[in-house]
C-alpha cells in the first residue's frame, strides 16, 4: 500500500511529464482514495473498463487514453458524466498518461512493440518536435511482405491491413503506436523497408505507394495494449501494489 499523492509524484518524475506538451493532462485525473493498493491499468478509460475496475475492487485505474482531451466540451455530462461519476462514487483514483508513455525508453508502448517484434539496433527519433516518439529498427532476418503481415498478426493476435509500396523484403522498419500514420514521411526519409502504426487514413494509400514504403495498420488499441501492463507491473515490482491489467476487445 502506498499514498496516491506518492504515486502520482513518482510518476511525474519517472515519466518525466514536464518535457512533455500533451493533448491531455497527464497524472491524477479524478481523485479518489488517498491510499493505494490495488492497481488496475487499461488502455482507455472506458465505461467497460470503469465497471471491470469496480468489480476488481480498485483503487485507481491507470490508462493511456483518459479525458479532456484538447478541443472537447468542458461540460461532465452525458457519457463523460456516467463515467467520472461512476469512478468518484466507488473512490477510484484516475490517473492518465498519453505521450510519456508513447515516449518512454524502457516501458513505453514503441520500447514494448520493439521489443515484443524482437528488433536490433533499436534508435529513437523525434517527430513533430516530441523527442522519441518514431523508432526504428532492424529485424534479425529480412521478411517477404506476406510474411512480415503473419508475423505481426502472431504478436498481436490482429490480423493488419498492409499497404505495399514497394516490391521488396523488409529489414529494416519504422513505427509508432495509435494514431501515427501521418509520420510516414519521416519514417521514409529513416530509410526504412516498412512503416507500423495503429491506424490508416485515406491518404495513407497514396503515401505508402509515392514513397515507395510498406506500410502495416496494426490497430491502434493492439500497439498500445502493453505500456500500460509494463507500467502496472513496474509499479507492482517497486511498490508491492496489486496489479491487474483490463484488456478490451476494441477491433480498431
Amino acid at each position: 500500500m502506498m499514498k496516491r499523492d506518492e504515486l502520482v509524484s513518482y510518476l511525474q518524475e519517472y515519466l518525466v511529464c514536464d518535457d512533455f506538451k500533451d493533448y491531455a493532462p497527464n497524472g491524477l485525473q479524478v481523485e479518489g482514495g488517498s491510499t493505494i493498493q490495488k492497481l488496475c491499468t487499461a488502455v482507455t478509460a472506458s465505461q467497460a473498463i470503469i465497471q471491470k475496475a469496480v468489480a476488481l475492487q480498485a483503487d485507481a485505474l491507470l490508462v493511456h487514453h483518459g479525458y479532456f482531451w484538447r478541443g472537447e466540451t468542458a461540460m461532465i455530462t452525458g457519457m463523460k458524466y456516467k463515467r467520472i461519476s461512476q469512478l468518484i462514487s466507488h473512490n477510484i483514483n484516475l490517473l492518465a498518461y498519453h505521450l510519456p508513455l508513447d515516449c518512454h525508453p524502457t516501458i513505453g508502448n514503441n520500447a514494448c512493440l520493439g521489443k515484443l517484434f524482437a528488433l536490433e539496433t533499436i534508435r529513437m527519433h523525434p517527430a513533430s518536435n516530441v523527442p522519441n516518439l518514431l523508432w526504428s529498427g532492424i529485424l534479425s532476418k529480412s521478411m517477404s511482405a506476406k510474411a512480415f503481415s503473419v508475423y505481426i498478426e502472431k504478436k498481436l493476435n490482429r490480423v493488419p491491413l498492409h499497404v505495399s509500396g514497394i516490391n521488396k523484403p523488409i529489414h529494416r522498419i519504422a513505427w509508432c503506436t495509435g494514431a501515427a500514420e501521418d509520420y510516414i514521411e519521416e519514417a521514409s526519409l529513416l530509410g526504412v523497408d516498412a512503416y507500423l502504426s495503429g491506424e490508416i487514413s485515406e491518404r495513407t494509400y497514396y503515401q505508402a505507394k509515392e514513397l515507395g514504403i510498406h506500410y502495416y495498420a496494426c490497430g491502434h488499441h493492439a500497439t498500445e495494449r502493453f505500456g500500460v501492463q509494463a507500467l502496472g507491473e513496474h509499479l507492482s515490482e517497486r511498490y508491492g501494489l496489486l496489479h491487474h491489467f483490463i484488456d478490451s476487445e476494441n477491433p480498431v
